[in-house]
């Protein structure tokens, strides 16, 4: 690519409980970003030549440094996202726990496999890795969202140059100085530091694969731009995640309570947060008063306190949008039970919205959120529920609520959704392929599917 030297560029990087400035960081340009892409070039092929086991020993260091370092981990990413001191050190333990599976299962899944092995004849899959690859991460949840690509990557062999969003830079660079004090060679993980022409940068340059975790617009773009490369490109984007209660539930007051928590927890910034619910009719006034007694409970304020529930939104523009869904639902014939505007003062704070007789033409039911807000809206039985679940352009997670199992599997069965929850919503498992339909992706990761999305499998016949 050609190579045009640019005004250097400084990213501010703000606290959202205070508006703050903490810091600010030099950006990455053209110039600086190819003198990275060199360096990984040059480096990935000897990590590759490393056995598995060598790898392997290393993200396990990470992985213990995570651990040893927690509280001051904890300490940057709640300073530069806002969330609240105990859920950030929720994600980095969360983060661990994916690395434990993937170490668990990498030779498994990593190693060569023989499919035929009879006199004369030997056949072979080997996972050979992709090469250098682009991650562009999100901020939500950069160490859960970031191991998703940046581990089975260096797991599998790969170079990686990751972008942290503008919004989680600091925890990125964290994440870097943590992979080489734990062994990783300097050259091999590369942090490219800027906002949206940083990204654009990157898409320009000849990556042997995209891995991208943000919203259904930059995803798209992203797909766009890269096409014509041939290479992997997976995108993990949004939701617009349906939750139903059956009329057959045994503690309504119960699921209310831990519906509420899927739907609010991070502030509702979560690709997979309940984003709409459906209560069958029976219960459906015992929920909403359990719901919002729930909510109501909640403290808003200082994500360092410890009592904090909800701290503020990590981007003050999000603001706006649930002020717009808010007016739309109300214009609409919507009923306020609860919320519904900022909190004045310092930081990016909105309260807590509970809206109720909605209807699926609403922005709060159509448009992803990603913000603590919900629509809630009765329906008569489990065909209405079904229908209304279905009426999205998202497909990541569903979830159904009901005694039965059955029950709750025949409806999940007709939703294209990635994942299926019964009795449990907003969850991730490291064992299972975390995976997006429609507007919600392409691609998988997590799982054995996502440790060998790094890979190019190569199929060896060997006779003799």
């Amino acid at each position: 690519m050609k190579i045009r030297s640019k005004k250097i560029r400084n990213m501010q990087i703000i606290n959202p409980a205070t508006e703050e400035t903490i810091t600010s960081l030099e950006e990455d340009y053209s110039s600086t970003l190819q003198l990275k892409f060199d360096a990984l070039n040059q480096a990935q092929p000897i990590w590759a030549n490393k056995t598995l086991q060598e790898r392997m020993s290393v993200i396990a260091k990470f992985s213990d440094l995570l651990e040893a370092e927690i509280e001051a981990l904890a300490l940057v990413l709640t300073n530069e996202v806002g969330k609240p001191l105990q859920q950030s050190r929720n994600e980095i333990n969360g983060a661990r726990a994916r690395i434990k599976w993937m170490l668990s299962n990498a030779e498994k899944y990593l190693s060569d496999e023989v499919m035929v092995d009879e006199p004369g004849l030997k056949e072979i899959i080997k996972y050979e890795p992709l090469g250098v690859i682009c991650n562009i991460s999100a901020w939500n949840y950069p160490y859960l969202v970031g191991v998703n690509v940046f581990i089975p990557a260096l797991l599998s062999g790969n170079a990686v140059m990751y972008k942290p969003s503008e919004y989680a830079t600091l925890t990125g660079l964290q994440i870097e100085k943590l992979l080489k004090k734990a062994g990783i060679p300097a050259p091999v993980f590369q942090v490219a530091v800027g906002a949206k022409e940083t990204g654009a940068a990157l898409l320009e340059m000849n990556f042997d694969g995209y891995f991208f975790t943000g919203s259904y617009k930059t995803g798209k773009l992203i797909y766009e731009k890269v096409a014509s490369k041939m290479v992997p490109c997976q995108l993990e984007l949004g939701g617009k995640d349906p939750l139903y209660v059956a009329d057959d539930v045994t503690d309504i007051a119960a699921v209310a309570v831990g519906t509420a928590d899927g739907a609010f927890y991070n502030n509702g910034q979560s690709c997979c947060a309940v984003e709409r619910i459906y209560v069958h009719e029976k219960y459906y006034q015992d929920y909403l008063t359990a719901f919002v007694t729930e909510v109501k409970s909640w403290k808003s304020g200082l994500p360092l306190a410890n009592d904090t529930y909800i701290g503020p939104l990590t981007r003050k523009e999000q603001i706006s949008v649930l002020e717009n869904q808010v007016v739309d639902a109300l214009n609409k014939g919507a009923k306020l039970l609860t919320g519904g505007k900022a909190i004045e003062g310092k930081g990016y704070y909105f309260e807590p919205t509970v809206l109720t007789d909605v209807t699926n033409d609403m922005l709060v039911m159509q448009e992803e959120s990603f913000g603590p807000i919900i629509g809630i809206m009765k329906v008569k039985d489990d065909t209405e529920a079904l229908m209304m679940m279905k009426d999205t352009d998202y497909g990541l997670t569903a979830s159904v609520y009901t005694a039965n199992q059955a029950r709750a599997e025949k409806i999940l069965a007709q939703l294209d959704a990635g994942s299926g929850y019964w009795n449990c919503c907003d969850r991730v498992s490291a064992a299972l392929p975390w995976s997006g339909r429609k507007y919600s992706g392409i691609g998988a990761t997590l799982s054995h599917q996502g440790l060998r999305a790094f890979t190019k499998p190569k199929g060896y016949h060997l006779r003799g």
